[in-house]
């Protein structure tokens, strides 16, 4: 009997497949071992004597279900009558007995002070405790706590096994396996190439990794066409947020990755997945089949130790720069090579990072660490989230009361509304109808587009190549001065595409891309506006932003004049009165407003928080002792 032990779903799904596949290694090592009498099983699942006698029998089991204090709710510990075969017949009180002395640990019915006494459960439990199996444990290393080797220990094993890329450091290590003996195996991707965006952008980053698998797929085309093995490369996103309410202009979230590469990229939906605690589009998919669209995996922690998709070339880090430790982890997601063999293809032989806003030395030393220290397996850790929140412990509450220049004010507040006229009666007004909807998009001018200066030859960006290094001391070394263009070809429906955030009308979008483009080209020849093609769709979107508010501006402005739009400040609704005094924690930073001197606050109106925002702010403005010579814009 082997009790293989995983410690999550992902791995448990994994490496239950493998082993079901005869054509796998795994599994054709243990038949080789057997003479062909393996036989696989899971938790819900029986076995008899018979089976123990004559199979190999490997039996798949999740830590979780079998790791817990009181083991009572446990199915495993749960008296099944299936396993009789390995237990005394139930009226043979004294088999019971002596079973009980042999193996202690035996979970029972009643004691023998009892009147039949003792009667051992027929649990899963109990047949591994009898059975003493040899235990193999993956991802060894989160098997140490307290109550996990207890666990593994309670079913009496006669060997443990464990297998991890980061044993702790007192382990007895039986093999181990260096990131040079797996390369020259061929099951990694080696080199790495991490390339930093000097943009500001995410969505450049997410651009540039969208071109790059585009290439790489182009790739794997050909070697499919000459070869008939199928690879599909598949770029693995990193985003701040997955949350369903967590969305905000603050944090890069999945959502906003994904709408940019369906609208801005022309990706198809169903090319897109996102794996997080609340959403798993890739459960139960088959990532290596070829009826399988999926290309684009957007994460945030959720692909950690176990997730394994050789297909996977390209890791695109739209995270905080300050979480090295999640991008570390996530390499070694992309460093598997499909089939554990080199295609003898340069491009699909080694894989990709992309970030932004990062500092390049300090990344390649942080990944150079991992990897070294942990012989480019699976990078183990933990991302760090930052969850914002500020300690306000023993910190004294004090109490606030109004300045003697606002007492006059006291207890009341006003709310303004841009409200439009209809007929007989006001509704509130809403900027896309009433506004743009009003704006005349022929007159747009973008004439400001003549005087742009293109440069013929690009600004490169440089290329950190990570590779393994001729000296046997130091296992990677980076080299430097590799440079890419990263540009697109002249393409307007392209061009249309990145600029209907900003003209609603995707017909005018297209004649403006169209003039913009036949107006550089009368400057320019076509290969350097081809160069410069991100550059003048960034310049276009400045100049279409300027002329969208001055012909919005001018719309507001006639509906001023004709009094179809009115302000409204709102003094009757009750229910939102302000306190004469408020208690507040103290804290220097928030304490006074002497270093916001001249300062504006910008309060954003959203519809549900509006009125308790509006409320806060004035009552710690209006009731702060210190002197606040700012504004406050609305």
């Amino acid at each position: 009997m082997v009790l293989w032990i995983v410690p999550s779903t992902q791995i448990y799904r994994q490496t239950i497949l493998a082993l079901k596949n005869r054509e796998h290694p795994y599994r054709q090592i243990l038949d080789i071992s057997s003479g062909g009498r393996t036989l696989i099983k899971e938790k819900n699942e029986m076995f008899n004597r018979l089976d123990i006698d004559e199979h190999l029998v490997v039996l798949m089991l999740m830590l979780p279900s079998a790791n817990r204090q009181n083991k009572d709710t446990l199915k495993v510990f749960r008296d099944q009558g299936g396993f009789t075969d390995f237990f005394p017949r139930e009226d043979d009180f004294e088999g019971h007995k002596k079973l009980k002395e042999l193996i202690p640990n035996l979970d029972c019915f009643t004691t023998e002070m009892e009147v039949f006494g003792t009667q051992i459960k027929t649990s899963l439990g109990n047949t591994l405790k009898v059975l003493r199996p040899l235990v193999v444990i993956d991802e060894g290393h989160r098997a140490y706590g307290e109550l996990a080797r207890n666990t593994v220990r309670n079913f009496n094993p006669s060997f443990i096994l464990e297998l991890s890329a980061t044993p702790p450091p007192n382990s007895n290590e039986l093999v181990k396996i260096t990131g040079r003996e797996l390369h020259e195996e061929e099951m990694i991707k080696l080199d790495i190439h991490l390339t930093n965006k000097t943009s500001l952008d995410w969505q450049d980053t997410l651009l540039a990794s969208y071109e790059k698998r585009n290439e790489l797929e182009k790739k794997a085309k050909e070697y499919e066409g000459n070869t008939g093995e199928y690879i599909r490369p598949i770029c693995l996103i990193q985003v701040e947020r997955t949350g369903k309410d967590q969305r905000d202009k603050k944090f890069i979230h999945a959502e906003d990755a994904k709408e940019y590469l369906i609208k801005k990229c022309n990706v198809p939906e169903s090319h897109i997945a996102i794996k997080s605690s609340e959403k798993d589009d890739i459960e139960g998919i088959n990532l290596f089949a070829n009826d399988c669209d999926i290309r684009y995996i957007i994460t945030k922690q959720a692909l950690q130790e176990g997730w394994d998709c050789s297909f996977a070339y390209i890791l695109t880090v739209l995270t905080n720069p300050s979480s090295a430790t999640g991008i570390t982890q996530l390499v070694g997601r992309i460093l598997r090579q499909p089939f554990a063999r080199k295609t003898k293809i340069r491009e699909l032989d080694e894989c990709y990072v992309y970030t932004f806003r990062q500092n390049a030395s300090t990344l390649v030393r942080e990944i150079k660490s991992g990897l070294e220290d942990e012989g480019l397996g699976d990078i183990a850790g933990r991302i760090v989230s930052d969850d914002g929140g500020a300690d306000t412990g023993g910190l004294k509450e004090r109490e606030i009361k109004y300045r003697e220049g606002f007492k006059k004010f006291e207890g009341k507040i006003y709310l303004p509304k841009f409200v439009i006229q209809e007929k007989e009666s006001w509704r509130d007004m809403n900027f896309e109808i009433d506004i743009l909807s009003a704006i005349d998009w022929e007159s747009i001018n973008i004439d400001e587009l003549k005087n742009l200066s293109l440069q013929n030859k690009i600004n490169k960006e440089q290329e950190i190549v990570l590779g393994l290094s001729n000296e046997e001391k130091e296992l990677l070394k980076a080299s430097y001065g590799a440079e890419k263009s990263g540009t697109l070809e002249i393409d307007e429906v392209f061009l249309t595409r990145q600029i209907t955030d900003i003209v609603p009308n995707p017909w005018h979008c297209f004649q403006l891309g169209e003039k913009a483009i036949k107006m550089l080209l009368k400057k320019y020849d076509r290969e350097t506006v081809a160069t410069n093609f991100v550059f003048v769709i960034e310049e276009l979107k400045k100049i279409l932003d300027k002329e969208r508010n001055r012909l919005a501006e001018q719309v507001f402005r006639q509906m001023v004049e004709k009094k179809k739009l009115c302000f409204f400040l709102i003094t009757d609704k009750g229910g939102f009165v302000l306190p004469s005094r408020i208690k507040v924690k103290s804290n220097k930073q928030l304490g006074s407003f002497r270093q916001y001197t001249n300062t504006k606050i910008i309060v954003r109106l959203c519809p549900k928080r509006t009125l308790m925002t509006l409320k806060n702010l004035l009552l710690f403005i209006l009731m702060n002792k210190k002197n606040y010579c700012g504004g406050i814009v609305i």
